[in-house]
Parts: structure tokens; sequence; C-alpha cells
């Protein structure tokens, strides 16, 4: 069983626009430190679950219970949440959205080598973070891919071979592109443990952590615990369900209502 959890950014009290993507809709997802740190300490000491490891290519697929860590959109904050990782030996995937390198509030390009060069796995969240991926032409889609794995390599000197679909917009033909660029391990974000192949490139499903979700909510799911990730998997499907009636009407509405709440 491969568990997968799906972190962003994590930030100080009152200061949710210093690292990633900025408004109400974006800031559900960042945790402050003190409650990312309850986090960690949680899945460390949760009995069961399985050793945090790193997945860099699908020839490597694990082959015992294994949890993975996971950060979405190259936030300023991945590095001071690379060193709370190092403090237990783990390391992370961070998945950075490219166009946005060096703005702020994200990574600088030193910083995504440092954080190679201190052994986490670097991967694209795609060049421009598309609203809703699964409707982007196949032009587009390889445009995603390839420009920011360019980026990426240009910066670390390899070619990174991960990656993560931004928003949730996951289709068979995100993940055909994502293969056809080089891309062996891609994670989305529906909340599942199986594997699957498309193309030779493993997809692999992630937990969302996000505002609201406890520590001990986080090692549960990190254990394998049945409930948790059930209420998770009808939660996803039913948002997946608003996602295709909605359109881009469910978008609008949600950041509205994000942003009012915020």
């Amino acid at each position: 069983m491969i568990i997968s959890l799906l972190y962003h950014d994590v930030v100080e009290p009152g200061q949710f626009s210093s690292s990633g993507f900025p408004g109400g809709d974006a800031n559900v997802y960042k945790l402050l430190r003190s409650e990312f740190e309850q986090h960690l300490q949680a899945l460390e000491h949760a009995p069961g679950r399985g050793n945090v490891a790193l997945l860099d290519c699908a020839a490597r697929e694990p082959s015992s219970k294994t949890l993975l860590l996971t950060f979405d959109d190259g936030g300023a904050s991945a590095l001071s949440i690379a060193s709370l990782l190092e403090r237990r030996g783990w390391r992370g995937h961070f998945l950075v959205t490219t166009d946005y390198i060096g703005k702020p509030g994200f990574l600088r390009a030193d910083q995504i080598r440092e954080l190679h060069a201190r052994g986490h796995v670097l991967g694209s969240h795609s060049c421009s973070h598309p609203i809703r991926m699964s409707r982007c032409t196949p032009t587009q889609l390889d445009r995603e891919w390839t420009v920011s794995l360019q980026t990426l390599s240009d910066i670390i000197g390899e070619r990174p071979r991960v990656a993560s679909v931004p928003g949730g917009y996951y289709s068979r033909q995100v993940a055909e592109t994502a293969a056809a660029a080089g891309i062996e391990v891609l994670f989305n974000s529906e909340p599942i443990s199986r594997l699957a192949r498309v193309e030779g490139c493993l997809v692999l499903g992630r937990h969302s952590i996000q505002q609201g979700i406890s520590a001990h909510a986080a090692a549960r799911i990190a254990q394998g615990a049945w409930a948790p990730r059930f209420r998770q998997y009808l939660y996803w499907n039913s948002k997946k369900i608003a996602k295709r009636l909605g359109g881009r009407y469910y978008l609008a509405l949600r950041k509205s209502l994000l942003r009012n709440a915020s």
C-alpha cells in the first residue's frame, strides 16, 4: 500500500500571503507552522504507518507499505518545510509551478537547487497552474509539461521525472501527455491508494491535508485507516460531480465563498 499525503504551504500566523498563491481559496490549503509540526509529530509516532520514502521514477515502485509526503505549488516555505522533515531523517516531493519561480511568495532558482542538493525530489506542477487542466488542449498540456520540465532541468542539472496535477483536474489525457513528456510518476488529488499506469507513467492518488484536518486525522490516514480515507473519498467524489456540472461557475462560487470566509 502506498499512501500519499498532499500538503501545500506552511506559514506563520497572519502571514498567509508569504508563501504560495494568495487569496482565500489558496489559504485553505496552508497550515500554520505549529499545526504542521503537530502533524509531523503525529505521523512520526503513528503505529503501523509505512516508511516515509521517495518515489522519483516508475521503476522504483515500493514493494511494501510506504508513506509519501508531497508539497504542491513551489511556495517559499518549502525550505523551512524541508528542514522540519530532515530533523526526522525524511525527505519530501516538492512540485513546482515553474512560471512563478522567483516571484514573491515562491521559490527562487537557487533555493530549488538547494532542495535538490539536500536530497528532496523536485518535480513539475505545470508551468502556469491552469485553472482546469483537464480542459486544456493536447498542445497546451504538452507545453505545460515539457516547458516546466525543461525549466527545472536547467536549474537542477537533471531531468525531473515526477509531477503533480494542479487543481485536482485530472484526466487520462493529462496523464498521457505527461508520459509523452517523460514524466514517470504523476500525482493527482484523488484520495485513493491504488496505483495505475498510463503509457508507462505511474499514477498515484493523494489525500489532501488542509485547514480543519487534525494531526490525528492525518496520522490515521497515513496508517491506512479505512474511515478517514473513505470520508475523503466521498467528499472528493461529491466535489468532482459539482466541478463537472458547474464548470467555471463552480470555481467562481468557491472562490467567492472562501474569500468571504477569510
